[in-house]
């Protein structure tokens, strides 16, 4: 059969601990990412590229941010939308006082802000962890979104407090901006997802990465080992942060086409917190199923009823929404903490040892 590790034999160390060993697997990637950056945007609708294309891809940057901190490091965060929202009014900063700069440099810079703000945030889990942890992540989300909100520095004294966002031009295509066209602003958040995840994931798999997931399983023995815990803590805030503000410039920048606070508020922490959850702690693909599955949910039980005939009040669809999201995350707390992409493992197990699955 195709899909198995018998008979792929490797010649070095590096072919060895590869990401993808299997063949079937890299050919799988490497067809999902011909068909993501060439067949999307030839194949694609205006509705389907830019109103759930480009917010899941955006939305499972901050997931793989959170589950950086959370799933990998094991340190309560409920504090993303803040972060989101410092990488939106710090990016919009940027771009409109450094005009010469591009935006494929702002965001990145952006990015770099937050996660400054992230390392500040983070100085507490040396001395407090689960629930105070969170907690404190908290104070950083109401803090932070009234100092952008009652600041009118970061928005250059706007009047409106919501200004638009500026226009940008990556090779001659507007890419951020309400002008922006569709299949280059697709493109522009598509480069960054593909680059952060593959750097998320070799970070997973690198010295670091094992410090984080050391410190999350059992911190007096990682320490004992000689782990710094404030180092690794703090590198996990950072990146997790560098994250998150990037997805918060994306969001800004090439989303909403604005800077507003409501678009961070506490429901945002939450919603990309139920991703992680839903996807898989400790997992790069769960971050993508998670952010999927979370943001279609309510367009499939909107859409659901029409499909079969019956009218529903939106209120009612909202309150099952809010139902529904509440039985899956019990669901899958307790019957399977590592959440959608334990099950793809678990299916792609089975695949390896048919026609004899366990």
């Amino acid at each position: 059969m195709l899909y198995r590790e018998a008979g792929q034999f490797k010649t070095s160390y590096s072919a060895d601990q590869a990401m993808l060993t299997i063949p079937l697997d890299r050919w799988f990637v490497f067809a999902l990412t011909a068909f993501a950056v060439i067949g999307v945007p030839l194949l694609a609708s205006e509705y389907l590229m830019v109103s759930i294309l480009v917010p899941v891809l955006i939305l499972s940057i901050a997931a793989l941010g959170l589950n950086i901190l959370t799933g990998y490091c094991g340190q309560l965060s409920l504090g993303t939308g803040a972060f989101m929202a410092a990488g939106a009014y710090l990016a919009y900063k940027i771009a409109t006082n450094i005009t010469w700069l591009p935006i494929w440099v702002v965001i990145p810079l952006a990015g770099l802000c937050a996660a400054a703000i992230g390392i500040a945030f983070g100085l507490p889990s040396l001395r407090i962890k689960g629930f105070y942890l969170a907690v404190a992540t908290l104070a950083a989300q109401f803090f932070l979104l009234w100092l952008f909100v009652k600041v009118p520095w970061f928005v250059n004294d706007s009047i409106s407090g919501v200004p638009p966002a500026p226009p940008r031009s990556v090779f001659g295509f507007q890419v951020t901006g309400a002008a922006a066209g569709n299949e280059a602003k697709y493109l522009f958040v598509l480069a960054f997802v593909i680059a952060l995840a593959w750097i998320a994931r070799n970070l997973a798999r690198s010295r670091i990465g094992r410090s984080w997931m050391a410190i999350r399983d059992m911190d007096i023995a990682a320490e004992l080992v000689g782990i710094r815990p404030l180092p690794t803590k703090l590198s996990a805030f950072a990146i997790s942060s560098f994250y998150c503000g990037v997805a918060g410039a994306l969001w800004a920048l090439c989303y909403i086409n604005s800077v507003e606070p409501t678009a961070f508020d506490i429901n945002r922490s939450f919603q990309v917190l139920f991703m992680v959850i839903v996807g898989g702690l400790g997992s790069v693909l769960g971050s993508f199923l998670g952010a999927a599955f979370i943001f279609l949910l309510p367009i499939f039980l909107n859409s659901a009823p029409g499909w079969i005939g019956y009218s529903v009040a939106s209120d009612t669809i909202t309150h099952i929404e809010f139902m529904l999201f509440g039985v899956l995350i019990i669901f899958f707390l307790i019957v399977e903490p590592h959440g959608l992409a334990r099950l793809w493992q678990i299916a792609k197990e089975k695949l390896r040892l048919w026609p004899f699955p366990y």
